[in-house]
């Protein structure tokens, strides 16, 4: 009975769960072990399966623990340092009578090199590093013809090539601009009558400028503002003529290496000074630096109005052709006053409606009533609602014959413009354009010129012929009522309801995240980049959006001026730009830019090459920057991480110092900031 119930217990154990665990266990741990001592013998680092503090003559004692002898059981092992990592590589011992061999420590890890401007936990630091330079780049630029660049293989890795730099243009494209300088297209106009040749004539695809700009030889860096305003290098804009023609006038002199400017001009020529003060007593209303913030001056030799009007808090843009007086916009730009290439011909102006409070002519050598009053009526469209036209000329004092019918042709244009003459004194007369379209409205049936249609859109200015009527004025007022600087600034102005763009917030709110935005980045850039140590005075936005880069640097008291620009190729921010009381221009980047070479100390450009690879070469874009930017200028290019490669390349062949930084937001942001260095490159 008793043998019965033992034999009954081992087949009911067996038929039990307990000893089919216990045997999986064991078969588990014999293939875990095999595994084991499998790669500890395959590995140069062999595997650690326990730690003992044994004497040396442990493993020849019968009472061994171990079921086999792991191939490290003649070492020793702190387990501690390895667990907490508190110690360097393990020291290992040598038994018998071994000679010990100390381990050498491990190396340290390498210094980390930042290149941006954020540290590995994503804040703002000034602890990095600018990469090195090569002096010999430039003094060798034309002893080689190739750098060295990276491009994507397909597979996501890089691989390296080579880049053919740019060569340099000869010494006679100095001064070069292509739009303007394109002699084959002018000789190809059929007429010169309306002054067609001063407008754009741009190369033909393949014809475009393929070289890098020559500096004159001893050019020197810019003298800085404000001492530029007064005096600039001669080795700069080595032009004499200018000097020759208009010294009597108080313009400009020449006194050893420098250019002198004196502050007058043909009409002023007792200086801006007593001129602008003469202004301002005659009109109070007119309340420079308050009421009066952006003005336009036409035929403006080399910009001394501009240049006064500045300390007034007014900002001016100075335009003329590039005619016998060619070379007055590049003494103004070398002065570091806002000035551009520009014409009253026969196609409309780059500025939009209602951009300018004050427009002014000073013996501007243009006859405002030919063609019926089409070059005023450009004017017209141009001055803001109730702003002013200052007239100085010859018809408005002096009593001969011709000039007198000078004067009454004048005088009935203005008035079928609805223009009040508000003051005429002396040389000068000023005149106010209406808030509204009622006197407009309220003509004769059949005067002329006529108002334009209501489809006409005064805004659309790229290739736009001048059209003979007059623009009509927006029904709710926008543009006529905005607010007084400073505060204008930063008010959203009533256009911006009228801008073409998708926006599904208010676009007030659009307006001020803007603002926001770049007031932070500026901000960075001072405190990391410094900023505020630069020379910076004349300034580039490719892409200016709403404006909000310009403000922002406003707002960081840097003593520069800033034009932004609009591209084509997005909605006309350019009435919001201008009610802001700053300054901009419609621009096309397919093609080249209307202004000198050697203009502007700083470009910058923000979200435009994503968008404009689409339609324009990349390389064409930046060999135009290169060709405004001045040696020693800065290009700060932010943009998509995906086209940073291709614009290293590109400036790498142009000859600039370009390091790649991270954006505020850290090195897993999409967006990188490329920086750029231009460097004087000899011929």
């Amino acid at each position: 009975m008793k043998g019965i119930s033992i034999g009954g217990g081992l087949a009911d154990l067996c038929k039990s769960t307990t000893l089919i665990k216990i045997s999986g266990f064991v078969f588990i741990s014999i293939i875990f072990f095999y595994l084991g001592k499998h790669f500890s013998d395959s590995s140069t680092q062999q595997l650690v399966f326990f730690s003992s503090q044994q004497s040396s003559d442990a493993q020849t004692t019968s009472s061994s623990a171990a079921v086999a002898l792991s191939p490290n059981a003649n070492k020793t092992f702190d387990v501690s340092s390895l667990v907490n990592n508190t110690a360097s590589s393990p020291s290992p011992q040598n038994t018998g009578n071994e000679p010990k061999q100390a381990l050498s420590p491990p190396p340290p890890p390498p210094a980390l090199q930042r290149m941006g401007v954020v540290d590995e936990n994503g804040k703002m630091t000034d602890n990095f590093e600018v990469g090195e330079y090569d002096p010999e780049l430039v003094e060798n630029w034309t002893k080689t013809n190739e750098s060295e660049g990276f491009e994507s293989d397909g597979k996501g890795d890089k691989i390296r090539v080579r880049v053919k730099k740019f060569p340099l243009c000869p010494v006679s494209m100095r001064e070069y601009i292509p739009c303007l300088d394109n002699e084959e297209a002018i000789k190809k106009l059929n007429s010169t009558e309306k002054g067609e040749r001063f407008e754009r004539h741009c190369p033909e695809e393949g014809k475009g400028l393929n070289c890098l700009i020559p500096a004159p030889k001893g050019y020197r860096t810019p003298i800085p503002w404000p001492r530029s305003r007064d005096e600039v290098w001669f080795s700069n804009v080595p032009h004499a003529r200018l000097a020759e023609d208009k010294g009597g006038q108080n313009w400009i002199t020449i006194d050893k290496d420098k250019f002198k400017f004196p502050g007058g001009g043909t009409q002023f020529i007792h200086g801006a000074d007593q001129y602008l003060d003469q202004i301002e007593k005659m009109l109070p209303e007119i309340a420079f630096g308050k009421h009066t913030r952006v003005a336009l001056d036409v035929g403006c030799g080399v910009a001394s109005f501009g240049a006064y009007l500045l300390s007034r808090n007014v900002i001016t843009l100075s335009v003329a052709p590039k005619d016998v007086h060619e070379n007055q916009i590049q003494f103004a730009l070398e002065r570091g006053v806002p000035a551009m290439v520009a014409a009253f011909a026969t196609k409309r102006l780059l500025y939009p409606s209602q951009a300018f409070d004050l427009i002014h002519c000073s013996r501007c050598r243009i006859n405002w009533t030919r063609d019926d009053g089409i070059l005023l009526l450009e004017v017209n469209r141009m001055l803001r609602a109730g702003g002013y036209f200052a007239w100085a000329a010859q018809p408005v004092y002096k009593h001969e014959a011709a000039l007198e019918e000078q004067w009454k042709e004048m005088a009935n244009l203005t008035s079928r413009l609805c223009w009040t003459l508000v003051k005429k004194e002396g040389y000068i007369a000023i005149w106010q354009k209406p808030f509204n379209n009622s006197c407009y409205l309220n003509r004769e049936e059949g005067a002329q010129p006529p108002l334009c249609e209501p489809d006409d859109d005064p805004d659309k200015v790229w290739y736009v012929d001048l059209k003979a009527c007059i623009s009509r004025l927006p029904e709710e007022g926008y543009g006529s009522n905005i607010t007084a600087w400073p505060e204008r600034l930063q008010t959203p102005p009533d256009r911006l309801q009228s801008i073409q763009f998708d926006a599904y917030i208010s676009r007030k709110e659009l307006f001020r995240a803007e603002s926001r935005y770049w007031k932070e980045i500026i901000e960075g850039y001072v405190r990391v980049l410094h900023w505020g140590k630069y020379k910076l005075r004349n300034v580039l936005d490719m892409k200016a959006g709403f404006g909000g880069f310009a403000a922002a640097l406003i707002e960081n008291k840097l003593n520069c001026w800033v034009l932004s620009v609009v591209p084509v190729s997005g909605p006309n921010t350019l009435p919001v730009i201008y009610d802001r009381g700053l300054l901009g221009v419609m621009h096309d980047w397919c093609e080249p830019f209307d202004t000198y070479p050697r203009t502007y100390d700083l470009i910058h450009a923000a979200g435009l090459f994503t968008v404009e690879k689409r339609r324009c070469n990349i390389s064409t874009i930046m060999l135009e920057m290169d060709r405004i930017l001045r040696p020693g200028g800065r290009v700060y290019i932010r943009d998509s991480l995906t086209i940073m490669d291709e614009l290293q390349e590109i400036g790498t062949g142009l000859g600039w110092h370009v390091a790649l930084r991270d954006t505020s937001e850290g090195p897993h942001a999409s967006y990188r900031i490329l920086t750029c260095d231009k460097r004087l490159i000899r011929a």
